[in-house]
């Protein structure tokens, strides 16, 4: 085919990927009239974000919720009010539960509880007192289950951190490095020299008023994530959104980059811009950056995703025998088929029908990846058995619905391998002016790491124009 047959287009940016951190940095860019289109490969934006309803249950298939930990994440829905509107948990969120024995048992928030709580032993609780007194850690590849028995003692690795890790990285605590899959905690010591006087230190600090945007508090957007997806799509426009897309190839040039790809009527067209923007997931860029060495490559997509199994399950609360609360975690040592259950419906407006609850179950991760293989008759009976054990059903309490979503690739996993990845970016976007490899590869796995990381990025871009 000629270059004449060739559908070519001019943008000032070009982004890869309409999931979650693709969106929020097209949307902050047209916020500051660039000119920018958007390249999806599914059929649909918004990634892994996807609110569902049935029989009066609102449920996501993908992250159920969010954290406001920076301003960034409030002035987003700020913006986009009154389209989308930020919906912060109810206080029930506040109680999270750890299952210990045969039952869950409410992770301490007070002295008191701390000290009444069967979660720890009675050695680690008097041993904590020790943790502002305990050197520095060395070793900056240390785990984060090797820094929480280090500071912590074993048996807050084992009924705090091991099932944190699960919850949120669906991951091996002894495989996470602690700089780059919890930096917070990891600077807590190495700035502050422990945990107790960095939070302490960190507390007095003076915040300036965009500073207090960040509450900390769960969030969602009224009706479902999926409102926040639509928002974003509405105010970027149609127009600046291709979906269905097939052979991305991008491309450096003299003046800039061009971007080529097929359309769904199998059309070629092609893209000159001054900036391409990927936010896929690493196992998708190697066929887009053809021009990249294989070594070099390999470095940024040698990047393991935790498969999970999520199962939407919506009830009546008659049998329920669970205290309101954002959910349950589940310890590895507890040898349980499940990661951990959110309780949506006792944190947000809508989410079930009056006198009924919606659960989110998940299952499998690093430790057990089979699970994705499961069938959903399994799934379902595994569910239904643990709702019974863990939450108080009657065994002949039917569901009102079950939806069951496999995610073979997750969740990323930021192990040894990543400060080798960082590395090989920082040095392909130096090498490359205009090339941005962003999403999940770097900087973090939640929403407002996604969030936080996009409205930076087209920050930079418009700043470096």
């Amino acid at each position: 085919m000629n270059d004449i047959d060739i559908k070519v287009d001019h943008r000032d940016v070009v982004v890869i990927g309409a999931g979650l951190t693709g969106l929020t940095t097209a949307y902050t860019l047209v916020q500051k009239n660039k000119n920018v289109m958007v390249l999806e490969r599914q059929s649909r934006i918004g990634g892994q974000i996807h609110t569902f309803e049935d029989k009066g249950y609102t449920f996501e298939s993908g992250p159920n919720t969010g954290a406001v930990s920076y301003p960034e994440i409030a002035e987003l829905f700020e913006s986009l009010m009154p389209d989308c509107v930020l919906e912060t948990a109810r206080e029930a969120s506040k109680c999270r539960l750890i299952w210990k024995g045969n039952k869950f048992h409410a992770l301490p928030s007070g002295l008191m509880s701390a000290i009444s709580t069967p979660l720890f032993t009675w050695y680690d609780k008097l041993r904590i007192l020790g943790e502002p007194l305990r050197r520095k850690g060395t070793d900056v590849n240390e785990t984060v289950g090797e820094l929480a028995k280090r500071r912590l003692g074993v048996s807050y690795f084992k009924y705090a951190v091991d099932p944190f890790v699960s919850g949120v990285y669906a991951g091996d605590p002894m495989r996470l490095v602690t700089r780059f899959a919890l930096p917070k905690l990891y600077n807590l010591e190495h700035n502050y020299g422990s945990f107790v006087k960095g939070a302490i230190a960190k507390s007095k600090e003076k915040k300036t008023e965009r500073d207090l945007k960040a509450t900390k508090k769960v969030f969602s957007a009224q009706g479902g994530l999926e409102r926040l997806v639509d928002a974003m799509g509405n105010n970027i426009g149609a127009g600046n959104i291709t979906l269905d897309v097939m052979n991305i190839d991008i491309q450096p040039e003299q003046s800039g980059w061009r971007v080529s790809y097929k359309s769904a009527d199998s059309e070629t067209h092609s893209i000159t811009c001054r900036k391409v923007i990927t936010t896929v997931g690493a196992y998708s860029l190697k066929s887009l950056l053809s021009f990249v060495g294989q070594e070099e490559i390999n470095k940024i997509c040698n990047l393991y995703y935790a498969p999970i199994v999520q199962v939407s399950v919506g009830i009546n609360d008659e049998g329920r025998k669970i205290r309101p609360s954002f959910g349950g975690l589940v310890p590895s040592c507890e040898g349980m088929p499940v990661l951990g259950i959110l309780f949506p419906s006792d944190c947000f407006d809508g989410r079930a029908p009056e006198g009924c609850s919606l659960y989110s179950f998940f299952i499998g991760g690093v430790k057990h990846p089979e699970a994705i293989n499961m069938t959903d008759g399994e799934i379902t009976e595994t569910v239904k058995a643990m709702m019974h054990k863990m939450l108080g059903y009657n065994e002949n309490e039917e569901p009102d619905m079950i939806h069951i979503f496999r995610h073979e690739r997750a969740i990323p996993q930021y192990e040894i391998s990543t400060g080798e990845r960082l590395e090989t970016i920082e040095k392909l976007e130096n090498q490359y002016p205009g090339l941005i490899l962003a999403g999940n590869i770097r900087d973090g796995i939640g929403m407002a790491d996604r969030i936080r990381q996009a409205v930076r990025i087209a920050n930079d871009c418009c700043v470096c124009n």
